[in-house]
């Protein structure tokens, strides 16, 4: 069968041969990949099959991992991925969706099948697809083996992209840019708040004249009028009212990766003290991209945009930042390092991050952002939208 890989194969063996170095700098002799984002960092799989058991497993004796799925979604692994068709392997139709049958005791079988009875294994115990009746039913599985907790092994290591991953990543820029840019056009008073959230939708699928898009992460922050303090609000159908503010985040996916942008909209007259609050939004961005540089802290970068907020008596308390890359439902952030005080991770080139220092005060909220990659010199954006309020 044909291969439909998005990278070169020694991309592909590079990234699993720094999995297996911190494999066996953690003492872990097999590790079973849960997340979808590091299935497909690994193997490249794509597909939409993780709302049933699905794993990849790396063993430090193995040359390739293994990827076990649902037998109908072996077609996309073998299109997908790079691995060998002995390196495919699925569990029993009757394991989905049983209240009889457990898909985890049968991956359990070929874990036990490639020497991993008694051995050390990691399991992403933090993770969003890894659940507690799949430790339960592993454990209970594989009674003389060692689990232990690699949550964000392969996160970390995702956190510094290749040249090959940020090549794909400002194309998901180029359509994020150009959804953003179709939203500025089309909002207005009268327009139905679902029919301006259905605008980002075609645009972000359909992507750009060279370009097409993937499905989102998760779905567009639509925060219209009184919603616009909240930062992760949802449309409704009610029109849009002849003045108010809305605070958009949407994101443009390419090949899985994404990369995240926000702007803030005003139709008619601003409400007072906004045009204030948004300078001083767009001052404290500024001051946190010059920030950004390799061999500063995320904590540094936080610490210049706060001192910005001190002058003007503003306090915030969430982070201004996070990490994005290749990444599936239900969140595009990675969970590794955020531009928060504290934070001493140590920024390198190669590292994406969407820095988000939004406001919000008690009457109303701005989301200017942006999307960088961290170069040897600074940052070199990935979205081109100018940094301004748009207003209507």
């Amino acid at each position: 069968m044909k291969k439909e890989l998005i990278f070169e194969l020694s991309e592909f063996r590079s990234r699993l041969t720094a999995v297996k170095n911190e494999m066996a700098r953690r003492g872990i002799d097999i590790l079973l990949v849960s997340e979808p984002p590091n299935q497909n960092y690994l193997t490249g799989y794509d597909a939409y099959s993780f709302y049933t058991p699905q794993l990849v497993i790396v063993s430090l004796e193995r040359e390739q991992p293994i990827w076990v799925g649902r037998p109908m979604d072996r077609v996309s692994a073998s299109m997908t991925t790079y691995l060998d068709d002995v390196n495919i392997r699925t569990y029993p139709e009757t394991h989905v969706h049983s209240s009889q049958y457990s898909a985890f005791e049968a991956m359990s079988d070929i874990v036990k099948e490639i020497g991993g009875e008694k051995a050390r294994i990691g399991v992403e115990m933090g993770g969003y697809y890894y659940s507690g009746q799949a430790h339960v039913d592993f454990t209970r599985s594989l009674p003389q083996a060692q689990f232990v907790n690699a949550d964000l092994l392969i996160g970390w290591i995702r956190l510094v992209k290749s040249r090959a991953e940020v090549n794909v990543m400002k194309q998901a820029g180029q359509i994020a840019d150009a959804a953003m840019q179709r939203v500025t056009e089309f909002a207005a008073s009268g327009i139905r708040e679902c029919d301006l959230a259905a605008v980002i939708y075609q645009r972000q699928i359909s992507g750009t004249a060279d370009f097409g898009g993937s499905y989102p992460c998760c779905p567009p922050d639509l925060c219209i009028g009184r919603r616009s303090i909240a930062p992760h609000a949802a449309w409704t159908d009610e029109p849009i009212p002849e003045a108010t503010v809305i605070n958009l985040e949407l994101s443009g996916c390419r090949h899985r990766y994404q990369v995240n942008l926000a702007r803030t909209i005003v139709i008619g007259t601003p409400p007072p003290g906004f045009s204030e609050l948004a300078k001083v939004a767009l001052e404290g961005l500024e001051v946190a991209l010059e920030a950004v540089k390799p061999g500063r802290t995320c904590s540094d970068v936080a610490h210049a945009f706060h001192q910005v907020l001190i002058r003007y008596g503003i306090d915030k308390a969430s982070r201004i930042g996070y990490p994005t890359g290749v990444a599936y439902p239900p969140a595009v952030g990675e969970r590794t390092a955020s531009i928060r005080k504290g934070d001493v991770t140590v920024l390198q080139p190669g590292m994406v991050f969407h820095l988000m220092p939004g406001l919000w005060s008690e009457h109303a909220g701005v989301t200017i952002t942006q999307s960088v990659v961290v170069t040897d010199g600074g940052v070199e954006p990935l979205t081109n939208i100018p940094r301004e309020l748009f207003l209507r």
